[in-house]
């Protein structure tokens, strides 16, 4: 059994946190913010009366956490990629490389791919199935699917392009 290790660039991964938190600041402020601010029934009194140190340190923590572990995956992805053209992973492996195997799979595009791959395999329905059994309405799951899908291509693009 082989045991991936890669390293983490930790520049990249805290500029493509930070971009992600930027992106957040503008898809929950002005683009969606009031109707996301309805749609989940908070108040200004209860955003202003919030501890919005810990709710923005503890948003950029987690954002860390996820640029980190998407680094791994995209770098695991191109030690996959020399395994299975070395014939030496099983076929589940070599399916997902060939799948990112095109002419364009170096740079911010393939990492845009993977972050957007990554979004739709696992938040679309992750989510999907949170938002049925609690009921959500859809416009919600529209506004937080939209930014986690943004978010994961903007952070793989920024991990790729460096």
């Amino acid at each position: 059994m082989n045991i991936l290790v890669m390293s983490i660039n930790e520049y990249a991964v805290v500029v493509a946190a930070l971009a992600a938190f930027a992106l957040g600041g503008i898809w929950y402020g002005p683009l969606f913010g009031s109707r996301w601010q309805s749609l989940v029934n908070l108040s200004d009194e209860t955003i202003a009366n919030s501890n919005m140190l810990l709710i923005f340190g503890s948003t950029f923590v987690l954002n860390l956490f996820l640029a980190a572990m998407l680094s791994l995956i995209m770098g695991n992805a191109v030690q996959w990629e020399a395994e299975a053209m070395n014939g030496a992973s099983n076929g589940a492996v070599a399916d997902f490389v060939l799948l990112a195997d095109m002419p364009w799979r170096d740079g911010a595009l393939n990492g845009a791919g993977i972050g957007l791959l990554m979004g739709l395999a696992f938040v679309v329905p992750t989510f999907g199935v949170n938002y049925l059994f609690a009921r959500h309405p859809l416009p919600l799951y529209g506004i937080d699917v939209g930014y986690m899908l943004l978010q994961l291509v903007l952070m793989g693009a920024i991990l790729g392009a460096w």
